[in-house]
């Protein structure tokens, strides 16, 4: 399990888990899984979203697929049967957050060779060569940057208000507003409705 930040750098880690067990169950029963059901994780203050001036104020939130159960800080895609185009582009939108983690670690796996067959050494040891690779990744990247355009929209995390969240937007009204959000001129992109 890994959280990434906008650079494609690690910022979590856990390579502890089972192979077989499932991202969800992975999550749950991680120190940040456990965090999160205290809350626990120092997630930054909620905030309009970006050029959504008169919006409400949304929740940062976690990129979870299906597996995930829905809450405040955890964002899962929409059941594939049936959608209305609005919640198709939701998916797509969610599916193009979620590839960031994909990309990433296709990223370290090209960088860092070993990661490209089994590694025959006693578990704790391969754990440690992942964690080394991961912090030798982001030294690579603070160090050299990226080498090819980005043409993701910066969010950095520095900048956020200090506004509440509201208690009575549950989780299911903060995924629709999200829904909303991405099929309205402020939060649409051009190419979204040729992918869908």
């Amino acid at each position: 399990m890994a959280w990434l930040d906008e650079d494609y750098k690690f910022i979590y880690i856990d390579v502890e888990s089972q192979g077989s067990a499932s991202d969800s169950t992975i999550f749950k029963n991680s120190n940040t899984g456990r965090r999160h059901q205290e809350n626990l994780l120092n997630i930054p203050i909620e905030r309009i979203l970006h050029n959504d001036e008169n919006g409400k104020i949304m929740p940062f939130c976690i990129v979870g697929d299906e597996a995930f159960g829905l809450s405040k800080n955890i964002l899962r895609p929409f059941s594939k049967r049936g959608l209305i185009v609005a919640k198709r582009i939701f998916n797509y939108r969610h599916a193009r957050a979620r590839r960031m983690v994909e990309c990433t670690f296709g990223i370290l796996c090209n960088k860092w060779r070993i990661l490209h067959r089994p590694i025959d050494v006693n578990i704790e040891f391969c754990d440690k060569i992942v964690m080394a690779c991961c912090t030798l990744d982001n030294y690579v990247r603070v160090r050299d940057g990226i080498q090819y355009p980005d043409t993701a929209y910066e969010c950095t995390l520095s900048n956020t208000s200090t506004h509440q969240w509201h208690r009575n937007m549950s989780c299911v009204n903060i995924r629709n507003y999200f829904t909303s959000y991405f099929i309205s001129p402020q939060g649409s992109v051009p190419w979204q409705y040729e992918k869908i």
